[in-house]
């Protein structure tokens, strides 16, 4: 049975159309896709992530930094400011991607993990295993106490500081990729990231879970859009970001991904994968596609035709803000941006173009 998240009885009363996602259920619109879609890109939308995990790894000052330094293919040791995030995957030892996650830094004595929900348990049995034998002294915190709501979009900022008296003077001189903390005499006490997975500004807040339906009443009070799914997805394909189990998993490293700007190859420090990743020379990329031609959209697991070999979409969509269809694709590793390839969509091949991801950031399309 699919699990719930505590805001599930607030879409049900809003008239969502539910699914299930990642074995939970979730929103995936509320009405009009594209108008949510539209929201978050114009104005202000919101979303509920609480089917994520945050997890709080703890221990004595500097050990779970050692923990994380092995664990993530990303280098901890960049975050030195509390309230730092880093994003970052989790590789086995062959170099395939567990989970992709950002983490925060806290305290020498705190880190947290925000993890993928269909992932999450398969990530606290990894890490479990890594604490058994590196760190015994660690500890690994599920907090499921807590749900998360992403407010994103170029008035998300304002909106939010007119739903929580008081977070402006916090949040205001947040740097995007990172977090503060604050109490709410409304909401209890909150985490504030200035991070998201739409191409937009905005937060995402974790919030105790006795106070997220006031919160996200509180926000929709604002002006801010309630969002789905939907959405979502084809704001994070316009922004050009991965989705676990589409662009990314097991089977495939981070640099046949396009996250080789996440792995830290050039340290000295040995993390989980590296040798792997050192070893090997990356046969496949990932691209981004325009269609050119009219007749189909593109969608994940079409073939794709190259000179230099075949390849696949990995995600695609119909992208509202470009009125075009996109793509991931993993392609041959010799094929630039700016080839000209064909796409099979329901047995005929059509024209698309290389391009470097994103497709659209802030609102401005950087494709054509």
């Amino acid at each position: 049975m699919s699990k719930a998240t505590v805001l599930n009885r607030l879409h049900r009363a809003a008239g969502a159309r539910m699914v299930d996602f990642g074995g939970w259920q979730m929103p995936v619109s509320y009405g009009s896709q594209i108008d949510e879609h539209h929201a978050v890109r114009r104005d202000a939308g919101m979303f509920d992530v609480s089917h994520m995990r945050a997890v709080d790894v703890r221990g004595e000052p500097s050990t779970p930094r050692d923990l994380l330094r092995y664990a993530l293919a990303n280098n901890v040791d960049k975050l030195k400011t509390p309230g730092r995030a880093l994003y970052s995957c989790l590789l086995r030892g062959d170099g395939g991607v567990l989970d992709d996650l950002i983490a925060y830094f806290m305290r020498e004595d705190w880190f947290r993990l925000v993890v993928n929900a269909a992932t999450t348990d398969k990530d606290l049995a990894w890490l479990s295993g890594l604490v058994r034998e590196r760190a015994p002294q660690v500890s690994l915190q599920p907090r499921d106490d807590l749900a998360m709501i992403a407010v994103q979009g170029p008035q998300a900022r304002a909106k939010t500081w007119g739903a929580i008296a008081g977070s402006e003077a916090v949040t205001a001189p947040l740097a995007p990729f990172t977090a503060a903390t604050m109490t709410s005499a409304d909401f209890g006490e909150l985490f504030v990231a200035r991070t998201g997975y739409t191409g937009e500004d905005g937060f995402e807040i974790t919030v105790p879970d006795v106070h997220a339906e006031a919160l996200w009443s509180a926000l929709a009070d604002q002006g801010v859009t309630r969002c789905g799914l939907g959405a979502r997805d084809t704001l994070r394909l316009e922004a050009g970001m991965n989705l676990y189990g589409q662009d990314m998993d097991e089977r495939v490293s981070p640099l046949e991904s396009g996250l080789g700007w996440t792995v830290d190859l050039a340290s000295p420090r040995d993390f989980s994968g590296k040798a792997a990743l050192a070893a090997a020379k990356p046969l496949r990329r990932l691209a981004g596609l325009l269609l050119c031609d009219e007749g189909g959209v593109l969608r994940a697991h079409q073939c794709v035709y190259t000179d230099s070999g075949a390849g696949e979409v990995t995600s695609g969509t119909w992208a509202p803000t470009l009125e075009r269809s996109i793509a991931l694709a993993r392609v041959p590793a010799e094929v630039a941006a700016g080839t000209m390839v064909e796409v099979e969509v329901r047995g005929k091949r059509l024209a698309a173009r290389v391009v470097k991801p994103p497709f659209v950031r802030h609102g401005v399309a950087l494709v054509s």
